[in-house]
């Protein structure tokens, strides 16, 4: 007996614990700094995520509710594999045009109660994590509903967050809401963030000394519903689903799916310090094109009238003055907005196109998105919202020679209202069509997966600047988040580069611009957008210094790199981007004292540069500067001012 108690007590060890151990994976980044843990535990499938041995989430749930299982209690191990990702592609209108992308592959097979299957699958790189729920078809069963996600995001108690509010539904203007175009909550403990409504992607979190981390989720087409995050409850964060009363109660709040199907990509990247979230492309390494291009489009800078001059510029005499704004500064194109079908009309846009294209500016159009969900009155109405309807109006635009549209007023996050972004994508591809979407959700991936796509709004854009005072005053406070946070995720259509001192058509009194004219340049470098509609005026060809106008003639909105130089949310941002061999270096103030900053600025090392800032009395000055071997410059931003740096 003696002899047999061992050997029965070493059986139990190999036995029993490896059978518990195997339901354990570890996935670490390609660097070994990120390490991720996935287990099930009393039922539930659970995961942690450290970085640099440090802690940036702790045990966080896993798990999706469908009409035809729960897959959130109950659950079982099945099955792991593990695989590699290597691959490289090119995009011009993101961050970066060359990305190289490597990660570890971890599919994580579960069951629930019944038997049924579903799987996880995680891909991780240096500063990014990306996991999406894989649906196989149960039996017979070739089509479910998830109605839940459980997925959860449960940081340290002493982390710190960066959130903007999710909009109550029906709400804003013309019951247009949501549209992503709420303020923040900065550095605030996450405990203080209880909004009912939740909070939109993306979300920055300070985890303490531990690290920074950016939540979002990518790959959001036709075949789901976008997503946000709840209200912090229970030490957690979880992965929200639309309100039901969005568009107007129409559509439901889940996901219909093919199976097998999956659903979005989540995803995590962080960071020791902010570097990572400023220039992560996980949101495009993920996903890929839905669709050739039918050509190539060309991407660039236009005028847009309604911005300052507002509904009253929609007439044939303001619209040739800012097709002649942009011939003068070199711009592509010239957006004419809401109202022009009433105010000028198609027989006369056809002739005024004519004009443009004689001045060398191309045109995109406003659209009003609506059918039935919201009540904009702008013009052209009910032109997008009906696939018949839509294909009538987009050959009248081809053959009128028209490049882009501006669709507005989508109001929602359903799986109804992604079918209607991607059939207008879609169809305007096409017709060889441009989209900018504006009163919107934020775009997911979109930049890579329609060819035709271009922008989306989804800020607290220039028009705010137009219709709030206090919107003026925290102008650079906003601008120095969202090089961190918005726009880190997305093209933002942001529609800036506002040069009168006061923001309307008569320049002399009424909303005063809280912000210096080199902050407002300096935008023109930190919001990425391929195609950007600047709110310059007519007038700022004479009212505004020349050298002023040259910048603005010269610069790009396609960027080859993006590096983060300086800078903390809400307070200062400093930002690198380069176009070809040309780097610009921008950078916001948003103190109220000044900031001295001293520069790390390899690129420019041993050699002279055009340093445009704001002097003591805030004025805008032009100066050549000459930048040492080691690449350092010292530069002072003004309260709410600015600086740009380009060759």
């Amino acid at each position: 007996m003696k002899l047999f108690l061992p050997l029965i007590l070493l059986f139990c060890f190999l036995i029993t614990p490896s059978s518990v151990r195997s339901q354990d994976a570890v996935i670490t980044s390609p660097n070994k700094d990120i390490n991720m843990k996935i287990f099930i535990e009393n039922g539930t499938l659970l995961y942690t995520v450290n970085y640099k041995d440090a802690v940036i989430l702790e045990k966080s749930p896993l798990g999706l509710q469908t009409n035809e299982g729960d897959f959130t209690t109950s659950l079982s191990f099945v099955e792991k594999s593990e695989n590699k990702i290597s691959k490289t592609y090119t995009q011009d209108k993101i961050k970066r045009s060359k990305v190289n992308y490597e990660a570890n592959t971890l599919k994580y097979t579960f069951q629930n109660g019944k038997g049924q299957k579903m799987s996880v699958l995680f891909q991780i790189s240096n500063n990014d994590i990306a996991f999406r729920y894989e649906l196989p078809a149960w039996g017979d069963r070739r089509a479910c509903v998830v109605v839940e996600e459980i997925t959860g995001f449960r940081f340290p108690s002493y982390t710190t967050a960066f959130l903007s509010y999710m909009m109550g539904p029906m709400g804003a203007f013309a019951r247009t809401s949501p549209s992503y175009e709420s303020g923040y909550q900065v550095d605030v403990p996450i405990g203080n963030t209880k909004s009912n409504t939740g909070y939109v992607f993306p979300g920055l979190f300070k985890v303490g000394e531990n690290g920074w981390a950016l939540l979002s989720e990518t790959g959001v087409s036709s075949l789901y519903c976008a997503s946000h995050l709840s209200a912090y409850k229970e030490g957690l964060y979880t992965v929200e689903y639309p309100n039901q009363k969005e568009n107007n109660g129409f559509g439901s709040v889940g996901a219909q799916l093919s199976l097998p199907g999956a659903t979005p990509w989540r995803t995590i990247t962080v960071g020791k310090e902010l570097k990572p979230i400023v220039e992560t492309t996980i949101p495009f390494d993920v996903v890929e094109p839905l669709y050739e291009p039918i050509k190539k489009y060309k991407h660039g800078r236009g005028t847009w009238s309604w911005i300052v001059w507002q509904d009253n510029s929609m007439n044939w005499d303001d619209q040739v003055k800012y097709i002649d704004l942009a011939s003068e500064m070199g711009y592509e194109y010239i957006l004419i907005d809401a109202l022009w079908d009433t105010n000028i009309g198609h027989d006369k846009m056809v002739k005024l196109i004519e004009y443009a294209n004689s001045k060398n500016v191309d045109i995109f159009l406003w659209y009003n998105s609506n059918g039935g969900f919201n009540d904009a009155p702008q013009g052209p109405r009910n032109k997008m919202s009906t696939s018949v309807e839509r294909k009538k109006e987009m050959k009248w635009l081809k053959d009128a020679g028209v490049k882009g549209l501006k669709v507005d007023f989508f109001g929602g996050d359903k799986q109804e209202t992604m079918r209607l972004y991607e059939d207008i994508l879609s169809d305007a591809n096409d017709y060889g069509l441009m989209i900018i979407f504006h009163g919107c959700t934020l775009p997911r991936g979109w930049e890579r997966m329609y060819p035709n796509y271009v922008g989306s709004e989804a800020v607290l854009a220039s028009e705010m600047l137009i219709f709030s005072e206090g919107v003026r005053n925290d102008e650079a406070f906003y601008a120095s988040l969202h090089p961190f946070i918005r726009n880190t995720v997305g093209s933002m259509e942001f529609g800036g580069v506002l040069l009168n001192k006061y923001l309307n058509k008569g320049n002399k009194e009424g909303q005063k611009r809280q912000t210096t004219d080199a902050f407002q340049l300096a935008t023109a470098i930190l919001f990425q957008n391929p195609v950007q509609m600047f709110a310059l005026t007519p007038n700022n060809l004479f009212d505004t210094k020349d050298f002023v106008i040259d910048f603005m003639k010269k610069v790009p909105t396609t960027w080859d790199e993006t590096l983060y130089i300086d800078g903390y949310p809400g307070k200062y941002t400093v930002i690198a981007r380069r176009h070809g061999d040309h780097w610009y270096i921008a950078g916001v103030n948003a103190e109220k004292e000044p900031i001295n900053l001293k520069l790390e600025l390899p690129m420019y090392a041993a050699t002279k540069a055009q340093l445009i800032s704001d002097d003591k009395k805030q004025e805008i000055i032009q100066k050549e500067v000459n930048i040492n071997k080691n690449g350092i410059l010292e530069v002072t931003l003004q309260p709410r001012g600015g600086f740009v740096l380009s060759k």
